[in-house]
């Protein structure tokens, strides 16, 4: 059994100006509240218990949290979906907290809107994923944003945190040559999945993770050995 090394870092406040146009920008700045913030926290705790028990433990995840001190100031913006923390608007403390080498994945929660005003940093998605490279250190990097209370407590606990990991994760299994079904962590629907309304996705998160997602005739997804016998990311 692997563990996989995460790091979770938290951005309390946001401090960015968006270029809505030309000659226009946009300046948010906010911060979460406590609340808000523990929700996301406590949310991204409870994923690693999704990750042991939809792999029966043949995968586990050590997570740690790091609370950012300085606002975020930068955010990267594209035509997709919109606006999102990239590892280069992380990078600072990126390369303090999580060099080369030390984690294995790295998530960032971020304070996308004011749930006081309304006001939001123009983002299609709850959270955003890469797989690892260079870019992010070697580690699989997922972003996702805070969230009023009801959002969290419409998932299973840990879903969304363990939905954008899967990106990642299935990115990697891939790159070893496992054959991962369409959409990977998006594909519950394409594959005739439905979602629960107290475990969420998991029913697919589970085939997925034990390579028994059936697609074109064969069973695709991430074997449980590989878990144990592929090499993790970031030793």
């Amino acid at each position: 059994m692997h563990t996989w090394k995460a790091l979770l870092l938290v951005y309390r406040e946001l401090d960015v100006r968006v270029r809505i146009s030309r000659w226009r920008r946009l300046r948010y700045g906010h911060s979460a509240s406590a609340v808000a913030i523990a929700d996301g926290v406590e949310s991204c705790r409870a994923f690693p218990l999704l990750v042991e028990d939809l792999t029966s433990g043949a995968a586990t995840v050590a997570p740690e949290v790091v609370y950012v001190d300085e606002p975020l100031r930068s955010i990267t913006c594209g035509e997709a979906h919109g606006c999102w923390p990239s590892p280069s608007d992380t990078r600072e403390q990126l390369d303090r907290f999580a060099p080369a080498g030390r984690y294995n994945s790295i998530f960032i929660f971020w304070p996308q809107r004011n749930l006081a005003t309304g006001s939001a940093v123009p983002c299609s998605a709850w959270g955003l994923a890469l797989g690892a490279s260079d870019w992010s250190n070697g580690a699989t990097y997922a972003a996702v944003a805070n969230a009023p209370p009801a959002a969290w407590r419409g998932e299973a606990p840990g879903e969304v945190w363990l939905h954008e990991w899967l990106h990642g994760v299935c990115a990697h299994f891939a790159s070893l040559g496992y054959i991962m079904p369409e959409g990977d962590a998006d594909g519950a629907e394409l594959h005739g999945y439905s979602r629960s309304p107290t475990h969420g996705w998991c029913e697919y998160y589970r085939d997925l993770m034990t390579g028994n997602v059936r697609e074109a005739g064969e069973l695709r997804g991430i074997p449980l050995l590989a878990w144990r016998d592929s090499p993790i990311l970031a030793a």
